[in-house]
Parts: C-alpha cells; sequence; structure tokens
C-alpha cells in the first residue's frame, strides 16, 4: 500500500523540479500509486498545505538546520517541509507520528543518510519552537504569510500594508468550493434536493444560479457533475460571465476561453441559441472546452484554435458581445493555486502589452452598440486600471460602463478584476 506521505514528498519534488502545475501533479501522483479516498485526502491536505506554508516552513527550518537549505538533498527538504507542516498545522496527527514517518521515508530513500539531519530537526523544533517575525517589514511579512517578496512589493505598491496583509491572511484560508447550476437541464432547487441525497449540502448565495458547497468530496467523480447538471465556477467568475450581459441569438466570442467555464455560463445565458465562439490558443485547451459544453449538453459553442493577440479581419464587428478574459500573473486566487505566491513578477508590464493587444482586437470584433468584458484573476492594477486607461486613451469610440476590483477579504470571492466597455 502506497504512503500518503510519500506521495505527497515526492509530488512535492516534481512540482519544485519542474515547475509543473500542481494540480496536475498531485492527480497524476494520487492515481499512479492507487490511494485510497481517505489516504488521498491526506496526501492532497500535506501537499497543498505545504505549497501554500513553503517560505514559513523553511524559516523554521533555517532557524533549526546545521546547513544552509541550498545543501539540503531535494527529496530530504520535501520530507522536512511535509512533517514540520504536520507539526505546526495539523492538529490530528501526533508530533511522535510525524517525526517518525518522516524519518522513516527517509530511511528508505535514496537519501538514507540524511535520517539523523531529519531526526534532529524536527526533534530540535518540538523542543524550542522557532518564533516567526514579529515586524511588519517586508521580509516579515512574506515568512508570516509564506509569499514572494516580489508579490508583496507590488501589493503593497497598490493597496497599502495594512490591506495587502489582510489579502494575505485571506488567502490562507479554506477555499470553499461553488458550482453554476446548468439552467439548461435543471434549477437550483432542484440540484440542491438531488446532492443532498449524495450527502452533499448546498447554499444559496447572493449570485443567481450560484450555489456553495459543502462535504463534496471529488467532484470530477461526482455523477451529477459527470451527468452536467452543474460546472464548478467561483463567484467572481460568474459575476464577470453575468455582466456579458448575453441575450438569445447574440454572436458572442471568449477571446481567451479554456477551460471554458465563462463561455458555459454565458451560453446558459444565451438559451444556448445563438453562435457562440469559445477561442484559446493550443489545440489541447480547445479540447477541454469542446469536452466540457459536450458534458453540459450546449451544441452553441463552437471551438477555434487562435491567437487572441493576432488580428484577424474576419472578426471585425462581427460579434455583439466579447469577453477578454486575458492571461494574467493569477494574484487574485493565490489562495486555490498557492505556487503563484512565490513566481517573479517583474514581467507584469510584459504581460500588459499582451493584454491590451487582445482588449484592442476584441474591441475591433465588436458591433457597435455592443458590449465588452475585460477581466484577470489579477488585483494588480498594472494588469487591470492601468491597461483599461491606456485602451479609453487610444481607442475614442470607447465607452467605460464600469470597472471593479474584486478583493477576497471584502467581497469574499477570488480576486478577480472586471471591467465592462460600450461601443
Amino acid at each position: 500500500m502506497s504512503n500518503p506521505r510519500v506521495v505527497a514528498a515526492k509530488a512535492l519534488l516534481r512540482v519544485e523540479k519542474d515547475e509543473a502545475f500542481s494540480n496536475i501533479v498531485l492527480n497524476d501522483a494520487i492515481k499512479s500509486a492507487g490511494l485510497e479516498k481517505a489516504d488521498a485526502a491526506f496526501a492532497s491536505t500535506l501537499f497543498y498545505g505545504v505549497l501554500e506554508r513553503k517560505i514559513t516552513l523553511d524559516y523554521y527550518i533555517r532557524s533549526l538546520s546545521s546547513q544552509p537549505l541550498s545543501k539540503v538533498s531535494p527529496l530530504t527538504l520535501q520530507v522536512l517541509r511535509c512533517g514540520l507542516y504536520q507539526i505546526v498545522y495539523m492538529d490530528k496527527v501526533p508530533d511522535s507520528a510525524a517525526v517518525n514517518e518522516a524519518v522513516k521515508i527517509i530511511k528508505k530513500s535514496k537519501e538514507s543518510r540524511s535520517f539523523g539531519y531529519v531526526n534532529a530537526v524536527l526533534r530540535n523544533f518540538l523542543r524550542s519552537r522557532p518564533q516567526l517575525p514579529t515586524n511588519d517589514t517586508v521580509r516579515g511579512i512574506s515568512v508570516n504569510y509564506s509569499c514572494g517578496e516580489n508579490l508583496i512589493e507590488h501589493l503593497i505598491s497598490d493597496y497599502g500594508k495594512e490591506e495587502t496583509v489582510s489579502f494575505l491572511e485571506e488567502s490562507l484560508k479554506n477555499s470553499e468550493v461553488f458550482i453554476r447550476v446548468n439552467t439548461l437541464k435543471t434549477n437550483t432547487d432542484e440540484l440542491k434536493k438531488l446532492l443532498a441525497e449524495q450527502g452533499i449540502t448546498a447554499f444559496d448565495t447572493d449570485m443567481p444560479y450560484a450555489l456553495r458547497l459543502e462535504s463534496v468530496g471529488s467532484i470530477e467523480r461526482n455523477s451529477l457533475y459527470l451527468e452536467g447538471y452543474f460546472h464548478v465556477q467561483d463567484i467572481s467568475s460568474q459575476i464577470c460571465a453575468a455582466s456579458v450581459d448575453a441575450r438569445d441569438n447574440q454572436k458572442f466570442i471568449d477571446m481567451c476561453a479554456a477551460p471554458g467555464g465563462k463561455t458555459f455560463t454565458v451560453c446558459q445565458y444565451m438559451c444556448d441559441k445563438g453562435e457562440i465562439t469559445a477561442c484559446e490558443l493550443y489545440e489541447h485547451r480547445t479540447e477541454l472546452i469542446k469536452k466540457g459544453a459536450k458534458r453540459l449538453g450546449l451544441t452553441s459553442v463552437n471551438t477555434v484554435c487562435a491567437d487572441a493577440t493576432v488580428f484577424d479581419a474576419d472578426k471585425e464587428n462581427k460579434f455583439d458581445r466579447v469577453l477578454c478574459d486575458v492571461p494574467c500573473s493569477g494574484s487574485g486566487v493565490i489562495s486555490r493555486k498557492p505556487d503563484i505566491k512565490y513566481k517573479n513578477f517583474s514581467d507584469t508590464e510584459e504581460l500588459s502589452n499582451i493584454q491590451l493587444k487582445i482588449l484592442k482586437n476584441g474591441f475591433k470584433y465588436l458591433k457597435s452598440g455592443g458590449r465588452l468584458v475585460y477581466s484577470t484573476c489579477s488585483i494588480l492594477k498594472v494588469e487591470n486600471e492601468t491597461v483599461i486607461n491606456k485602451f479609453l486613451d487610444e481607442e475614442k469610440g470607447a465607452q467605460l460602463v464600469s470597472m471593479r476590483t474584486y478583493l477576497p477579504q471584502t467581497d469574499k470571492t477570488d480576486g478577480f478584476f472586471i471591467a465592462v466597455i460600450e461601443k
């Protein structure tokens, strides 16, 4: 039987070594190991917990280690992080079990010589429990909230220190699961009853057709999900889709559609009647949209493999509604994708140039009197207000209807930006 601690540690090693997508790595690791439900849940909690708290855990290791982190063998470092995470953040795991299991893993690995070092660091932590920094410097904030200093500097520049800390505090709380009811197959009350029969509690939200789930388990294996009764979508993304204000028999284009959630929701608002074009740069990502549309029973979605930064004259002035949900840093969704916190955010200006190109092309595709929605899952102003203001300066036919940044600590959604523009 596979050890969930080993699965988590090796998956973390792969994420760090290959800079691979965390969710894909973990899903593959759990599947390959054939973990039972309880072990899979334990491995997931440990894996994402270590990713989420990596800087804090490394601070503890540095405080107790006889050697610099750069000299610690790769698997040994991941096992140490896992051991510390269990001691500090997983109350149901006895400290002795966390230490003993970590030592066992190393003893059975190619880094077996490190077992004494692992044992020493973890037991030293139990004895001394080093204190985290109490100052509010960028370094202190970074250690306490386990976020890269580069991102913290950007956030402080945009929002100030107090709001930044509030955002980072919120990012460490458990992310809630929201779904969008497929109104072409069911309604909110009926879906709640069907979910209840499976032991899943669904709560209404302020957003129509949006439900918050508890005790959900693996959504991808859920029969109602597989039958297309709903798709997973955060409230902010549902607000974005609603902002498009799409109607029956209109022509709608989603410029950067994968994995397809917003396209699907807009299609449902259109009652699956009209011309819906979902564009994506890579063929394998257009396949994700096709599969999702098929599962939900949507027939109006036409997928196209296309580069949104390249103008297509055939699309000029053709669409009533345009969605530019552009590639972004992802700074607003670090609670769901904690590995984003540790990336270098120095290329945001280059990214904003790409975003502006897509926005300009989308506006050219828009009919006179039509509506365009520009959105990102970032809260950095260089990707949001700065892009919109530059666009408005250069496009005299564009009228800003609204723009807003959604912050997790105040709006209880993912961090998100939405701007509505009319022509």
